[in-house]
C-alpha cells in the first residue's frame, strides 16, 4: 500500500518536500477502537517487507520470524504496521524518486534527511490510518533508533517502546564506517556523481563493498570463527592469488552481490547520513533525561552481549537517562555471540522478553485482545 500525501513535509534541514509517498505494509487487523496497533520500524537495509516474501529476492521477510499469527508480535492479536523510510528505495520518497520541479529522479537534489524526519513521516502514515496512539513501537539497530525519537518527539503517539540494539547517540566509531561506505560507493565511476540513473548504470562495485564492510560490522568474531573459521572456499590449499580463498571471503561477496539487486546507492548514502545525525541527548541540552522528563510511555530495552556496533552500554546510557527522567523502563541484556544482527535471528531470550513485555502492558493499559473486540 502507498499513502500519497500532497502537504510538503517540513524537513530538520529547513527544506520541505512533497508530494511524499509512503510504502507500507500492515499485517493483522485494526480492532474496533483502533487500540491494538504495533508499528515496526526497519534498519538501514530493511523495508516494508518485515513479514512478507520480498519482491525482489524472493526471501521470506527480515522479521517473518517474529512476526505472524502466534508468533511473538501475534498479528491474531495485534494489528502491525511497517513503512519503508523516508529516503527509503522501496516505495517510499527517496532519490531515485521524480522530482515534480524536475520530472527526472531527485538523485542528490533530494535533501538530506534525518531520524527526525523520519518519524515524522511514521506520524503522517498514523494519522492518514486514523490511529491516535499506537500500542507499541518495535524496531532494531536504526529501528530503534526510531523508537526513540518517536517516543520523544511524540510521546502521546505511542503506549509502549521496544527499542532493541539501539542508540540515543550514534557514534564516532559508527560514523567512520558510514563514511568508508559511502566513499566507496562515490569512488565507483559508474556512480556519476550521483546521476547514475540519467546514465542508465549502477555503481554496483561501491555499493557492494559498502555492503561488505557494513556486514562485518553486523556480525562478531565469534560468530565468523564458528561459522567460517579459516576454511578454504571450495578447494584443497591456498591459491595464492586474490580469488576467494576463504570461505568468509566469498560470503562477504554474496552479501555485497546480492545487496545490490535490492537496494538503491543514493539511498544508502541519505539513511546512513541520517543516521550519522542522530543525537537525542544533543537535541535536549546534552541531557538525555530532557527528551524522556515526564514521558508516559513504557519502555524496554534490549541488547545483546556481543553486539560490538550498538554495545550493552549504549542501552545502558538510555536506561539511565530513563531512570533520571522517572521513566517506566526495563531492561535486559540478552546473552548471544551473534553479534549486532542477533535482533534479525531466532534468539530465544530475546523472543522471550518481548512477548513477556507486550503480553504485561497489554494488561496494563486494558487491551481487550480477543476475536470479538476486532
Amino acid at each position: 500500500m502507498v499513502l500519497c500525501a500532497d502537504e510538503p513535509l517540513p524537513l530538520d534541514s529547513g527544506a520541505r518536500i512533497g508530494p511524499v509517498e509512503v510504502a507500507y505494509h500492515t499485517y493483522g487487523t485494526l480492532n474496533a477502537d483502533r487500540s491494538n496497533a504495533v508499528l515496526v520500524c526497519h534498519a538501514l537495509t530493511g523495508d516494508q517487507y518485515a513479514v512478507l516474501p520480498h519482491p525482489v529476492t524472493g526471501k521470506p521477510g527480515w522479521w517473518a520470524n517474529l512476526i505472524g499469527p502466534g508468533k511473538v508480535v501475534d498479528t491474531d492479536a495485534y494489528f502491525v504496521i511497517c513503512a519503508n523510510v523516508l529516503g527509503g528505495c522501496m516505495g517510499t520518497t527517496g532519490p531515485k524518486s521524480e522530482n515534480p520541479a524536475t520530472g527526472r529522479p531527485y538523485m542528490l537534489d533530494f535533501p538530506v534527511i534525518t531520524i527526525g524526519d523520519m518519524v515524522r513521516l511514521h506520524v503522517r502514515l498514523l494519522d492518514h490510518l486514523g490511529i491516535d496512539r499506537v500500542f507499541a513501537a518495535i524496531g532494531g539497530s536504526m529501528g530503534g533508533m526510531q523508537v526513540l525519537q518517536l517516543a520523544s518527539a511524540f510521546p502521546e503517539r505511542v503506549f509502549c517502546a521496544l527499542p532493541i540494539a539501539a542508540c540515543a547517540r550514534y557514534s564516532a566509531q559508527n560514523i567512520a564506517f558510514d563514511e568508508v561506505g559511502r566513499q566507496a560507493i562515490m569512488a565507483d565511476p559508474e556512480w556519476c556523481g550521483g546521476e547514475y540513473l540519467l546514465e542508465d548504470r549502477v555503481p554496483h562495485k561501491g555499493l557492494a563493498v559498502a555492503r561488505m564492510a557494513a556486514h562485518i560490522t553486523y556480525l562478531s568474531e565469534a560468530a565468523l570463527t564458528r561459522k567460517f573459521g579459516r576454511k578454504l572456499q571450495a578447494r584443497e590449499k591456498i591459491g595464492f592469488g586474490f580469488d576467494a580463498d576463504f570461505e568468509v571471503e566469498s560470503y562477504l561477496r554474496h552479501q555485497g552481490s546480492t545487496f545490490v539487486e535490492r537496494f538503491d546507492a543514493n539511498s544508502y548514502l541519505y539513511i546512513t547520513r541520517a543516521m550519522d545525525y542522530f543525537d537525542l541527548p544533543g537535541e535536549h541540552g546534552g541531557n538525555l533525561a530532557n527528551a524522556f522528563r515526564g514521558t508516559p510511555v513504557k519502555f524496554c530495552v534490549i541488547s545483546f552481549t556481543s553486539d560490538w556496533l550498538f554495545p550493552t552500554r549504549d542501552s545502558q546510557a538510555i536506561v539511565r537517562a530513563l531512570n533520571a527522567a522517572a521513566a517506566s523502563v526495563s531492561f535486559v541484556e540478552v546473552q548471544s555471540d551473534k553479534g549486532h544482527d542477533a535482533f534479525l535471528l531466532d534468539e530465544p531470550e530475546l523472543h522471550d522478553t518481548i512477548r513477556g513485555f507486550l503480553d504485561g502492558m497489554a494488561d496494563r493499559a486494558g487491551l481487550d485482545l480477543s476475536r470479538e473486540a476486532r
